[in-house]
C-alpha cells in the first residue's frame, strides 16, 4: 500500500469522478483527506447500481467536487501525480465537455446500431415485415 505525505499531489477517484488533488490529512492507513485542485474526469450521471438505465426511480445528477473541497478517499483510489495541475475551471469545462462528447458518440452509435439491427431483422424474418 502506498504511503502519502501531507502536501503530495495525487490523482484520486471519488465515487465516479477523478480528480487532481493534494493530500491534506492521513486519517488512517485506509483513507486520506484530499483537497480538490482540478477535475480529470467528470462524475457519471444516473444510478450506479443500474448503469445505462434511464428509467430508474431516481436518476442521480452528480456534480463534480468543488475547488478546494476536501473529500475523504480510500487509499486504494489514490495514486501519486508529479505533473502540472491544471486550472480548476478549465479542467472542469474540459471534463464536462469530454463526458458530453462521449455520451453524444454513444447516442449516435446506438442510433446507427438500431438502423443496422432493423435491416437485419428484415433480412432474418422477411415474412414478418
Amino acid at each position: 500500500m502506498s504511503s502519502f505525505q501531507l502536501g503530495d499531489h495525487v490523482i484520486a477517484e471519488y465515487k465516479t469522478g477523478v480528480y487532481y488533488g493534494e493530500v491534506v490529512e492521513m486519517s488512517s492507513t485506509m483513507k486520506a483527506a484530499v483537497r480538490i485542485l482540478a477535475v480529470k474526469e467528470h462524475p457519471t450521471q444516473g444510478d450506479l447500481h443500474n448503469p445505462m438505465d434511464p428509467s430508474v426511480a431516481f436518476f442521480h445528477q452528480r456534480r463534480a467536487l468543488s475547488y478546494q473541497e476536501i473529500a475523504l478517499m480510500p487509499i486504494s483510489t489514490i495514486r501519486s501525480y508529479a505533473g502540472a495541475i491544471p486550472d480548476y475551471q478549465v479542467s472542469l469545462e474540459r471534463a464536462l465537455m469530454a463526458q458530453i462528447s462521449k455520451l453524444s458518440e454513444m447516442e449516435a452509435w446506438a442510433r446507427r446500431s438500431l438502423q443496422e439491427l432493423s435491416q437485419l431483422q428484415k433480412e432474418y424474418f422477411p415474412k414478418s415485415n
